[in-house]
């Protein structure tokens, strides 16, 4: 680990687009697993989020979603494993993808859950982007357990740089990770197939053409995204 004493920073941020190498293709499934933080690095982050060094920018409700997409193309691209909390205090460890400017195509978000008291189970689903006109989205920001895609392809991707170092998105735009533990960066990113089960989103600015939300009674697999 760095023996740096100066803690992380406590906001989301982001830096220049930079890195170095050779475009590259990349089978998504395989490729993210890397970004899972190993036993101890997690134990590391749970101190020092429990301690104050670092922050989440909110608390979580803990319950999942899922997130599909026909296509994500993203300039500046940032990952590496973080924590966030629930208001509750309770940790759940992520994998943070953080893009500065994205452009989504056919975006589906879904969510099972069940109202309270009530116990009636409920379908929440919202689609937009498709009808040749794709969501815009800039300082995105996704916390994620699951990653998927057909393809992804990125440039000048960087593989095993510090988490803290990371500077492919603009300076104080979105959060680093931590020193000495691992993170990756590339100038771009398209993932093709897209299929994530993320914990929170957030954007500086989020455009969803075509805009629908529906709610309905059960949890069937025809009204989730996948």
């Amino acid at each position: 680990m760095s023996s740096d004493p100066t803690p992380p920073p406590t906001s989301h941020r982001r830096a220049r687009s930079g890195g170095t190498g050779a475009p590259g293709r990349v089978r998504w499934r395989r490729f993210a697993v890397m970004f899972v933080p190993a036993a101890g690095v997690t134990a590391l982050l749970l101190g020092l989020t429990a301690s104050g060094a670092l922050a989440s920018s909110f608390s979580i409700s803990g319950q999942q979603f899922e997130v599909s997409a026909t296509s994500l193309d993203g300039n500046g691209f940032q990952q590496f494993g973080t924590v966030d909390f629930t208001a509750s205090q309770q940790p759940v460890v992520v994998a943070e993808s953080e893009i500065q400017s994205a452009t989504i195509t056919n975006l589906c978000q879904s969510l099972n859950t069940t109202v309270p008291v009530l116990n009636i189970p409920l379908t929440l689903k919202i689609t937009a982007g498709g009808s040749g006109t794709p969501v815009t989205a800039d300082s995105l920001i996704i916390d994620a357990n699951q990653l998927s895609g057909s393809v992804a392809t990125f440039n000048n991707i960087n593989i095993g740089q510090d988490a803290s170092k990371l500077d492919a998105i603009t300076p104080g735009s979105v959060p680093l990770g931590l020193a000495g533990t691992f993170g990756q960066q590339a100038s771009h990113v398209n993932i093709q197939g897209l299929k994530q089960v993320a914990y929170s989103t957030s954007a500086g600015t989020f455009t969803l053409p075509g805009f629908s939300l529906s709610l309905t009674s059960g949890t069937s697999a025809a009204s989730a995204c996948f």
